[in-house]
């Protein structure tokens, strides 16, 4: 079964925006989480790599056009309800996080406290300067 228009299969929020998860191809590890609208899926689906929307920047972001840290995209799958997508990467140099860690997902609740559980591959000095 296949759906001619994928856009159509897409429930974009009320501001044009669907949530996206990054992981790992080959771990499975999830490595951050951002949003899409449809220019950004349309620039992905394009370049194979990841585009994403920024609402800090009100407009598109290419994963790594700073850092380097590209996503390169290996597949992308839309949920059962059409309202989240989950693109399969190979992340280039290893970091995610512009914290400068393999993923955004660096801490875990223990007896209701944060801690740190993922070391920092590289100062986010020496990446963004």
């Amino acid at each position: 079964m296949t759906e001619q228009n994928w856009r159509l299969a897409i429930k974009w929020n009320n501001d044009g925006l669907i949530p996206v998860i990054a992981q790992d191809s080959d771990t499975g590890t999830v490595l951050m989480m951002a949003w899409m609208n449809e220019d950004a899926l349309s620039e992905t689906i394009a370049k194979q790599e990841a585009v994403y929307w920024s609402r800090s920047r009100s407009r598109l972001w290419h994963k790594g056009e700073t850092s380097g840290h590209v996503q390169k995209v290996k597949d992308i799958l839309l949920d059962c309800d059409g309202d989240t997508l989950l693109l399969k990467v190979e992340q280039i140099g290893g970091i995610a996080c512009h914290t400068g860690r393999e993923n955004c997902f660096f801490r875990s609740l223990d007896a209701q406290e944060w801690k740190i559980n993922t070391p920092v591959k590289k100062d986010p000095k020496d990446i963004y300067g």
